[in-house]
């Protein structure tokens, strides 16, 4: 102990008094918020000691509602004009102002989530009561995540309490004040029990200690919950709630399960100039873009309005309609739209093949209207991409499905809702397994059925009208094999990764093993290429999205390794096409709400730009004849790589390597093969690797006697004559 001098008694008297003070003080602090008059608020929001604060003698405390107010009324924001994706007149004219004033606090009747999908709420800001395990606690009670295979581990499917009874709660900390309106609910995410909580009582406060709830005229409000564990449902406030913290209490649930939730808060936080830690994770962007959520017509109209911009590197085509008869529209952008230019790669980014999976369809959406502005502007790196580059942007391949989502809306779609086609067809999954084909025929080395390394053609039983293939598929396929795509992205949501083929493993007792294909070490360099580029994908600090942590590969994964999947469209591309593919898993969120598109615009939109340019990594070339012309089909080999792929129709051909020095071969019908050296550099741009080959004397034979109608050069009677008593008399 330390010893007190003199006067020490009546010092610590005094503390003793400050400190039971101060706690008084602190007892009466969250009872509420007072919002009984405007200059108050102002008054909390520009003190950083808002939640030590104390009301003057006589004030009175109300819940944390908002209380209307006579003056100080804030104008409805003017839209921002942005060039080329102009509002239309009736969104500029103002709307006619209420009589009645507006509170400073009045906000948009639709506030955003406040990010627990996203992972803008880290789990350090999630507390619970109890938890039944640390797999099951307050960090795994977010909207939508999803267990493990393997359940009862680190990852499972929500915040589950460890105890059944009223007093268990999970709480979430806004970390400034924040106008509560809404609670979307779920029950826990399991393939082996069943766990929902059926009403819960809703709580704020501004220290965590002291808690008001939501009331009515008769008492505590009981908020009806869940009658399943995956349908999203959500609850609005009677009036909205200005607080710092809000938490949930479980009521009741389901009767034979226990305590188990997902959750995500709907709120507005409110202006703090004076609150560091926001403005520092604050994410804003300068690109004049359409962030919104566009369905079908809204997202045909935004085309032609990037047509209409930009009439000379643009062109809107269809590839075919879906299930319903909508068109499957993708939007060219290239310097010459419409025709194939020689020695200029294709390539496609697509997205929506699950249609509840939407980030991908707004980023697309998002990157034609951003190079239209670029290209205008002069920006000398899209000018260049699109000069050399013939890009095809397909936004929504499965817009049934996302019609569904749309309707549903960001929030409440749940996990699946639109995911299928129409006709409930995994599109991603849809296309032929040609893995297994290629296998068996490694395997069986003295099969009588040889299968190419390459450009495996599709089964006669896929081709028939009795298979199971949707229209969506049949019409990406059509186009794959339309046009000589070199490399492609399809967009996903959910995750927060890069996966490179193959998908599929080769092992039949065998749901995850990497899978590499022969061109293992290109396709992990174009993973990579994306991943390292992406503002969070390759970040050690980011907690995983559900169950995957992805960073031991920095942000990519071999798509069998993950989990094995029969027929994706990555691996068909990779065996049917040259065009090398990727699934690109953009956000842990696959719809998330239109507030954050911005964000995560910024997130990927460098990434978008590098994965086009490395359409440009590796040779490319022309294969001609003596005379100049163009041969279609020559088989392209790369010496160690089993793996070959075919000049196009004028007998151009690109052939996407990393950097290194490479033996390449080339065949054709009919032709005597050539080899060469070349060499790939680490500057950007394709080596430059064009070939001159022959007729074979047996295909000069046969030209001339097609020549002549099949019929070998006429010789006098009399000569043949006596070739046949020659041939005669040596028998």
């Amino acid at each position: 102990m330390i010893a007190l001098g003199k006067g020490s008694s009546c010092s610590s008297q005094l503390c003793l008094a400050l400190c039971a003070f101060g706690l008084l003080l602190l007892g009466d602090l969250s009872q509420a918020v007072p919002m009984d008059d405007q200059d108050y608020y102002l008054q909390e929001i520009s003190n950083r000691d808002h939640y030590y604060s104390f009301p003057y003698p006589g004030e009175e405390y109300f819940p944390f509602t908002e209380q209307p107010g006579e003056e100080g009324t804030i104008r409805a924001a003017q839209p921002e004009e942005h060039p080329g994706f102009k509002p239309s007149r009736k969104e500029l004219k103002p709307k006619k102002s209420s009589k009645k004033g507006k509170s400073i606090l009045e906000t948009p009747p639709d506030c955003p989530p406040l990010g627990l999908e996203t992972l803008k709420i880290t789990d350090f800001q999630l507390h619970a009561s109890t938890a039944k395990r640390y797999g099951l606690g307050a960090h795994r009670g977010r909207l939508n995540i999803q267990a493990g295979v393997n359940e009862n581990d680190f990852y499972d499917g929500a915040w589950c309490a460890g105890r059944n009874d009223p007093f268990q709660w999970i709480e979430v900390d806004a970390r400034r004040l924040t106008k509560f309106t809404g609670v979307i609910t779920q029950g826990r995410n399991s393939l082996w029990s069943s766990n929902w909580v059926t009403s819960y009582r809703v709580l704020v406060s501004n220290d965590s200690h002291a808690w008001t709830a939501v009331k009515n005229e008769s008492g505590d409000v009981i908020f009806e919950g869940n009658s399943e564990k995956e349908i999203p449902v959500l609850n609005m406030l009677p009036v909205p709630l200005v607080a710092r913290y809000i938490r949930i209490n479980p009521r009741s649930w389901y009767e034979e399960g226990s305590i188990c939730m997902r959750l995500e808060i709907l709120g507005c936080p409110l202006p703090d100039p004076n609150n560091y830690y926001h403005r520092r994770n604050e994410m804003t962007t300068t690109d004049n873009l359409d962030f919104k959520h566009h369905n079908y017509k809204e997202m045909r109209q935004l085309m032609k309005t990037v047509n209409k911009m930009c009439p000379n590197i643009t062109r809107i085509y269809n590839i075919g309609k879906s299930h319903q008869g909508l068109k499957l529209y993708a939007v060219e952008i290239s310097d010459n739209p419409g025709e194939h230019e020689v020695g200029e790669p294709e390539f496609r980014y697509i997205a929506g093949a699950h249609g509840n999976e939407v980030l991908g369809r707004e980023l697309i959406l998002l990157l034609m209207q951003f190079m239209c502005q670029e290209y205008l502007a002069g920006n000398p790196r899209i000018v260049h991409l699109i000069e050399d580059t013939r890009i095809h942007l397909l936004p929504s391949v499965n817009p049934d499905g996302y019609d569904k989502a749309y309707k549903a809306g960001s929030e409440l779609g749940g996990w699946s809702l639109g995911r299928w086609t129409q006709d409930g067809i995994d599109i991603n999954n849809n296309f032929p397994d040609l893995n297994s084909l290629l296998w068996e025929s490694e395997d069986q080395k003295k099969s009588k059925r040889k299968v190419p390394n390459h450009h495996i053609p599709i089964p006669d039983w896929y081709l028939s009208e009795n298979a199971t293939v949707a229209v969506e598929t049949r019409a990406i396929i059509a186009w794959m094999e339309k046009i000589p795509f070199v490399l492609g992205g399809n967009l996903q949501g959910g995750e927060l990764v890069v996966a490179y083929p193959y998908d599929m493993v080769r092992s039949l007792w065998k749901t995850q093993d990497y899978t590499p294909t022969p061109d293992d070490h290109v396709f992990r360099w174009l993973a990579y290429s994306y991943a390292s580029t992406h503002r969070l994908m390759t970040d050690a600090r980011r907690r995983a999205c559900h169950t995957e942590d992805f960073q031991k590969e920095d942000g990519t994964v071999n798509g069998a390794s993950w989990h094995t999947v029969a027929g994706s469209i990555n691996d068909f591309s990779y065996l049917h096409t040259n065009c090398f593919e990727l699934s690109i898993y953009v956000g842990c969120d696959k719809y998330p709400h239109e507030s954050e598109l911005p964000e995560e615009w910024e997130n990927n939109r460098e990434s978008l730009i590098v994965f086009m340019e490395q359409v440009h990594r590796g040779i490319k070339g022309i294969v001609k004849d003596v005379h100049g012309r163009g041969i279609p089909n020559a088989i392209i080999s790369v010496e160690g790589v089993n793996h070959d792929i075919r000049t196009g129709a004028d007998g151009d051909y690109w052939r996407l390597l990393n950097p290194g020095e490479y033996v390449v071969g080339v065949k054709a019908e009919g032709y005597t093969g050539a080899t060469k050296t070349c060499e790939v550099g680490y500057d950007m741009g394709a080596t430059q690797c064009d070939f001159t080959i022959t007729k074979t004397n047996m295909a000069r034979i046969k030209e001339i006697m097609r020549k002549f109608g099949k019929q070998p050069i006429s010789l006098s009677l009399r000569r043949l004559r006596q070739r046949a008593r020659q041939w005669r008399q040596r028998r």
